[in-house]
Order: C-alpha cells, then sequence, then structure tokens
C-alpha cells in the first residue's frame, strides 16, 4: 500500500514528535553512561548518536512507509543499562564491546529469520499481552501526576489542558498540551537552549575485537533484556492496539540494521512499546489506517538526530524533566485503560491478567532481566496452575 499525503494530520504529527521527545530524553543518559563505562571518546559517543539515530529513523520509517501501520524501533534501554554496569565491572574496551554488539545482533537477526521469537509469542494469550502492555505503560501514568509533587503548576496547566481537549478537540488534545506545556515553561525560564551547538556528526569507525569474555558477559546479556524487555511488550503493544504485522521480518530488521551500523555504536535496535503506544492510541488519529503517518513523523526526525547527533539531543533534552514525564503519562492513560479493558474483560484470564500487570508495574528486575519479562512468566504460571487439568485415561 502507497502513503497518502491526505493521511498526514496534526495530532499524527505531534504524536511521532512526542514519541521522540519522551524516548530520547527519558534514557538517552542511560546510553551516554553505557558508552562512557566502555571507554568512549567524545567523538565516539557523538557517533552512537549517529549509528543509534539513523537506525532508529530508517526502521520505522521504512516499514511504515511500505505497511502503512505504526511501525515504531527504538534502542535498548535496558541493554544501555547492561552495558552501563557491566562495562564499568569487566573493564572491557570500545573494540571488545563492538564485537558484542555484532555478535547480539546476529542473535537477534537469527531469531527473527526463523520466527523463533514469534512462534513463542503466539503462545500468550491476549489478555496476558494487554495486562503487560498496561504494566509496562502504567508507570508512566503514575509519574506524571507524581511530577506535580516538583512542577505543581506546570502540570496542572498540562493536565487541564488535557481534559479540556479530550472534551472538545479530542483529536488535538496532546498538541494542547504540549503547546501549554512549552509555553509556560519558556515564559518561565525553564527552556535550556542556549547552550546548544549545531553541526552535523562525524561518524567513527571502530574495528571489532571478538572475545569469549566480551560475548559471555556482554552479549548474551544484551540480546536476552532486548528480547524479554524490549521485543516482548513491543509485540504487546502492537497486537493491543489490532494490528497485524510481519513480526519476524521486522526483527530480522533489527538484526541486520544493528548488524551494519554496530561498528559506529549501535548496540542494539528493537520494537518500542512505549513510544509506539502514544503513535498507536486514538490521541494519534481516530483512523487506525492513518496513525502510521505518526510513526513516520517520527522516522525522519530520528534520522535528524543521526545527522546531528549530540546537537540535537541537547535541544531535546532542554525540554524540563517534568513536562516530559507529563506529556508521556498523559499522551498513554488512553492506551492504558485500553490494555486494561482488554486484559480484564475475560472472566477465565482475569486474576492471571491481573498478576501479569502487578509483576510488570512493581518494577522488579531479577538476572538482569526486567519485569515485563518476569510479569509475563508470573501470568502464565498463574494461568497454569489456575486451569490445568489432568488428562483423563480411558
Amino acid at each position: 500500500m502507497r502513503p497518502r499525503l491526505i493521511d498526514f494530520s496534526v495530532s499524527a504529527a505531534t504524536a511521532g514528535f512526542v514519541a521522540v521527545l519522551v524516548g530520547f530524553t527519558s534514557s538517552v543518559a542511560v546510553v551516554f553512561q553505557a558508552a562512557t563505562a566502555l571507554g568512549s571518546t567524545p567523538a565516539q559517543i557523538s557517533s552512537w548518536m549517529w549509528a543509534l539515530g539513523l537506525g532508529m529513523g530508517v526502521c520505522t520509517l521504512l516499514p511504515s512507509l511500505w505497511l502503512r501501520q505504526p511501525v515504531m524501533i527504538a534502542w535498548s534501554t535496558p541493554g544501555a543499562a547492561v552495558l552501563a554496569t557491566a562495562g564499568a565491572a569487566g573493564g572491557f574496551d570500545m573494540a571488545q564491546a563492538i564485537g558484542a554488539f555484532i555478535v547480539c545482533a546476529a542473535l537477534i537477526a537469527l531469531f527473527g529469520l526463523t520466527g523463533w521469537f514469534e512462534r513463542a509469542l503466539d503462545r500468550i494469550p491476549m489478555p496476558i499481552a494487554s495486562a503487560l502492555l498496561a504494566g509496562v505503560l502504567a508507570r508512566f501514568g503514575l509519574d506524571a501526576f507524581v511530577a506535580l509533587k516538583s512542577a505543581f503548576t506546570l502540570v496542572l496547566l498540562m493536565l487541564a489542558a488535557y481534559l479540556i481537549g479530550r472534551r472538545w478537540w479530542a483529536r488535538y488534545a496532546v498538541p494542547g498540551v504540549l503547546l501549554v506545556g512549552v509555553v509556560y515553561a519558556g515564559a518561565t525560564g525553564q527552556l535550556h537552549l542556549g547552550d546548544v551547538q549545531w553541526g552535523l556528526t562525524s561518524p567513527v569507525f571502530t574495528l571489532p575485537e571478538f572475545t569469549w569474555r566480551a560475548t559471555i558477559s556482554l552479549a548474551l546479556p544484551l540480546f536476552v533484556v532486548t528480547m524479554a524487555s524490549q521485543n516482548l511488550p513491543g509485540v504487546a503493544a502492537i497486537r493491543a492496539a489490532g494490528y497485524k504485522m510481519p513480526i519476524s521480518k521486522i526483527i530480522t530488521l533489527t538484526g541486520l540494521a544493528t548488524l551494519v551500523l554496530a561498528p559506529f555504536g549501535a548496540f542494539a535496535l528493537n520494537l518500542s512499546a512505549i513510544t509506539a503506544a502514544i503513535c498507536m492510541g486514538r490521541e494519534a488519529h481516530p483512523d487506525p489506517d492513518k496513525r502510521y503517518v505518526a510513526t513516520v513523523v517520527c522516522g525522519v526526525i530520528y534520522c535528524i538526530v543521526g545527522l546531528f547527533g549530540a546537537a540535537v539531543t541537547g535541544v531535546l533534552t532542554a525540554f524540563p524533566r517534568e513536562l516530559v514525564v507529563a506529556i508521556a503519562g498523559f499522551a498513554l492513560l488512553g492506551s492504558i485503560g485500553g490494555g486494561l479493558a482488554m486484559a480484564l474483560q475475560s472472566d477465565a484470564h482475569r486474576e492471571a491478567a491481573l498478576i501479569t500487570f502487578l509483576v510488570t508495574l512493581s518494577g522488579v528486575s531479577l538476572a538482569g532481566i526486567g519485569s515485563a519479562f518476569w510479569g509475563v512468566v508470573a501470568g502464565a504460571l498463574a494461568l497454569f496452575v489456575q486451569q490445568w487439568r489432568p488428562r483423563q485415561t480411558i
């Protein structure tokens, strides 16, 4: 299906910008920390942003245009946290880390090409997947109201703008919230744009070095957390929104893109859940067939971020933290509510879905794997205990 210019809308474009804003500002510090822990120079850190920005941009933009569906790709935030911890503890240098990135990328591509990952996900009931998504997103909803403690007036004005917008201009509620937040932050001197220096980023190639120690300590943990904590809830977001996408092909694309860009600093690309929900919800567009415009805009911005690297990152991080938290929480309210409604509507799955939601929301991390994975495990175990029946022998 070909994209159509008539599908463009302000609400979808705003959703794409908000997705980039939330995605970068909520986790870019973790990426910088990971790069620093591996001994990166300032030029190499900028190269990381070049590789990640272009990787996310191309892998978001092209499938969205081709499928006319909102395909959303992000970097692996828990993967960056793994690299920051293991890199500091293990004393790995950048060449060894790049080798680990390539091994991880090859594993991701393998699981996409063989369809192993998608076949495993097909066994997860929809109520459990919806509860998983609601649990992942609910933390952002809670944080939006917690932000009232530190920026009461800003968040209250944004909440009022959201409620008024939902009442009279539902399609433009989120753009209105963003406008009110930016105007107030600018008027009160909370936007810090003065130190941003513009300039194109030059990629830095690092020759990879493959070692068993880096494979075991970096590549395998990076692969596991990316698949379990990022791709798993990412698929849940897609299915909860009602889209039927070629999951295995998209996973393969992220693996191959990471493989190509790894020598420049792309450690792991994957499906997004949180920012995807922003682009897949009714706030982006009432018509599900036109929400792909949000991810197209998002992909274009990602590419620009990659080309200008740290400069654009500086612009995005100039927004007050409370503004970003509030816009994310309010933009995700519809997705949180929809996920909970779908998770709890079936009596047979209600309790298992509730356990999935609560474990995911708890943020518990075991063996370096985040709560999204353990939420599914807990829900699946609860469902097994409640519904398993021994076979009757004749």
